[in-house]
C-alpha cells in the first residue's frame, strides 16, 4: 500500500430517506466527496447480514449481504415498485439514528412486492448466472431463511428435531412448501449483488478502492453452523463446547463475551483450510482490500465454556498460527489483507503478522495516557501500518477527549502543539495524516466533529451500537477543503 489516505463510513450510516443508508445516490456521493477530496480508500465494515444486537459482526451467513442495504430507488427505477409503493411508509423520525426494529418491519412486504413483480417481468439472464455462481453458499442460505421463518426466526438449536440437524430430504420438503419464501431470498441476494458491485465499480472507476471487514468469528445462529457443524467444536449432538470472547483487562472486569462458536482448527487443517480459502476469494470479490477482524485471534484465542455468563474463565488456546496464512499464500498467492492486530499481542501474534507482510493497525487515541511514553503515539508508528485516530469500537475523537483526564488532555495539545483555534478533531487527524504509515482512515465522525454519542459500537454492550448516521448535507465545503489540504500537505493524493 502505497502513501495514501481513506475515510471509514459504513453503507448504514449514508443519508437515507428510507431510514438507514444504502447503495442508492448517497453511496455515489461519497465516492464523489472521495474522489474531490483526493481520498484512496473507502472502508467499510462487514456487509453480511445482522442478527442478535443487530451488529455486522453476529451474521446468518460468513457469505449473504444485509439486504437492508437494498435502495428502494434503485427498485423503483427499474419498475419492481412505484413512488406509490413507499410515500405512506414510515421508516423513522430520527435522520442521525437506525431503528433497526422499524426498518426490519416495514422494508420486508416492499422487498416481497419487489420479488414478486421482478419474477413476472422474467428475470433477465444475470439472475440466473447469479445464482449459478454463487450456489455453494446461496442455496444453503435461502433454505436456512426458508426453515428460519417457519419457526418464527427462532436459531436453528431451537428448532424441531427433524429439521434441526441438516437432512437434505427434510430441507427440500419444506423448499418445496415454502417455494415463494426460498425465491425472495435468492431475489434479494440478486438485488443486494447487483445494486453493491454497481456502487463497487463506480468508485473503482473514480480510483477508489474498497477496504471491506472479515469478521473472524461466524454467529451461533448462522447456516455455517447449522450445515458445516464439523467446522466447529461441538459435541456429538452439534451443542458448542466454548466459544469466543477476550480476557479480562483494563476496560472490563469480565472480559468481553462474543458468543461465536470456536474454530474447529484441527479438522480445518486437515482439509488443507479449504473453507478460509472460499471465503477469502468470495470477499476478495466484494471487497478490493479485506481487512481480517481479531487477527491475533489465529495465532491463539480466548475461548470460554458454554453456558457462562462472562468471558472471565477463559483461557487462551492456540490457532493455526503461520501455517493457515502459508497454504493461503501457496493457494492464492499475495493478497490485499489488513491485520486488526489490535489487543494482547504476544511476541508469536507479531511473527505471524511479520511472515504475512500483511500491514497492521495503530490507534492514535491509545498514546495519550497523560504520563509516560506510549508504544501508540506516533513517533513509534511503522510505515506498513494503518492508522485511525479511533476505529468503529473507540470512542470519537471527540468524544475521547471530553471523557479524558485534565493530564491526557495536556499531554495531546502538548504533543500536537495544538493551535487555539484548532479542533481537537482537527488536530488528531492532522496527527495521523502526518504520520510514517502508509495508510491513514479518517472516520466521518471525525471529520464532522461528532461528539461521542454518534460512535458506531461500545464494545460488550447491546442495544444502542451500529445506530449512527450522517445527515444529508453534512459535509461541507469546509470539510473538503480540510480533508483536501490534509491529503496534499502530508503527500498522501495519489501520483498523478
Amino acid at each position: 500500500m502505497e502513501r495514501a489516505s481513506g475515510v471509514l463510513m459504513h453503507i448504514s450510516s449514508l443519508p437515507s430517506p428510507y431510514g438507514i443508508g444504502s447503495f442508492g445516490k448517497a453511496a455515489y456521493d461519497f465516492v464523489d466527496f472521495l474522489e474531490e477530496t483526493k481520498q484512496s480508500y473507502w472502508q467499510i465494515l462487514p456487509l453480511t447480514t445482522t442478527s442478535y444486537g443487530d451488529s455486522p459482526y453476529q451474521s446468518f451467513s460468513a457469505f449473504a449481504g444485509n439486504t437492508h442495504f437494498i435502495d428502494l430507488d434503485k427498485l423503483i427505477e427499474e419498475g419492481y415498485l412505484t413512488q406509490d409503493d413507499v410515500k405512506d411508509v414510515h421508516f423513522g423520525d430520527d435522520c442521525e439514528s437506525v431503528d433497526y426494529g422499524l426498518i426490519f418491519n416495514v422494508r420486508r412486504p416492499l422487498l416481497e412486492k419487489a420479488v414478486e413483480n421482478f419474477l413476472q417481468m422474467s428475470p433477465p439472464d444475470d439472475y440466473y448466472t447469479f445464482i449459478e455462481t454463487n450456489s455453494k453458499w446461496l442455496l444453503p442460505f435461502a433454505d436456512y431463511m426458508t426453515i428460519k421463518e417457519q419457526f418464527d426466526l427462532k436459531p436453528w438449536f431451537e428448532w424441531d428435531e427433524e429439521v434441526k440437524h441438516y437432512n437434505e430430504e427434510v430441507v427440500d420438503r419444506y423448499r418445496k412448501e415454502h417455494a415463494s419464501t426460498y425465491s425472495f431470498h435468492l431475489v434479494i441476494q440478486y438485488f443486494f449483488n447487483k445494486q453493491w458491485m454497481a456502487v463497487k465499480d463506480y468508485a473503482n472507476d473514480k480510483g477508489i478502492q474498497i477496504i471491506g471487514d472479515l469478521p473472524i468469528y461466524v454467529a451461533h445462529d448462522s447456516v455455517e453452523m447449522w450445515t458445516s457443524p464439523e467446522l466447529f467444536k461441538v459435541d456429538e449432538d452439534n451443542n458448542l463446547l466454548t466459544v469466543a470472547g477476550t480476557p479480562p483487562d483494563n476496560f472490563s472486569d469480565d472480559g468481553q463475551f462474543w458468543g461465536n462458536p470456536i474454530y474447529n482448527w484441527v479438522y480445518m487443517k486437515q482439509t488443507g483450510y479449504k473453507w478460509w480459502i472460499w471465503r477469502l476469494e468470495e470477499s476478495l470479490k466484494l471487497y478490493d482490500i479485506v481487512r481480517i477482524d481479531h487477527f491475533r485471534g489465529f495465532e491463539s484465542f480466548w475461548e470460554v465454556p458454554f453456558g457462562d455468563e462472562t468471558a472471565r474463565n477463559g483461557q487462551w488456546s492456540k490457532g493455526p498460527g503461520i501455517d493457515l496464512f502459508k497454504t493461503i499464500k501457496e493457494e492464492m498467492g499475495e493478497l490485499p489483507i489488513i491485520a486488526e492486530d489490535l489487543g494482547f499481542m504476544t511476541d508469536e501474534v507479531k511473527a505471524m503478522r511479520e511472515y504475512t507482510g500483511y500491514p497492521g493497525m495503530v490507534i492514535f487515541q491509545f498514546g495519550f495516557n497523560g504520563y509516560e511514553d506510549s508504544t501508540d503515539l506516533p513517533h513509534h508508528y511503522t510505515k506498513n501500518s494503518v492508522v485511525y485516530v479511533g476505529t468503529h469500537d473507540n470512542d470519537t475523537g471527540r468524544g475521547w477527549y471530553e471523557s479524558a483526564s485534565k493530564v491526557q488532555q495536556d499531554q495531546f495539545d502538548r504533543y500536537m502543539n495544538r493551535r487555539e483555534d484548532e479542533l481537537v478533531t482537527q488536530a488528531q487527524n492532522r496527527g495521523i495524516a502526518a504520520s510514517v504509515c502508509d495508510t491513514a482512515i479518517y472516520t466521518m465522525q471525525d471529520l464532522l466533529d461528532l461528539p461521542g454519542w454518534s460512535r458506531m459500537n461500545s464494545p460488550n454492550t447491546i442495544g444502542q451500537n451500529w445506530k449512527w448516521r450522517m445527515k444529508d448535507g453534512a459535509i461541507t465545503p469546509d470539510i473538503k477543503a480540510f480533508l483536501l489540504e490534509l491529503t496534499e500537505t502530508y503527500f498522501r493524493a495519489p501520483k498523478e
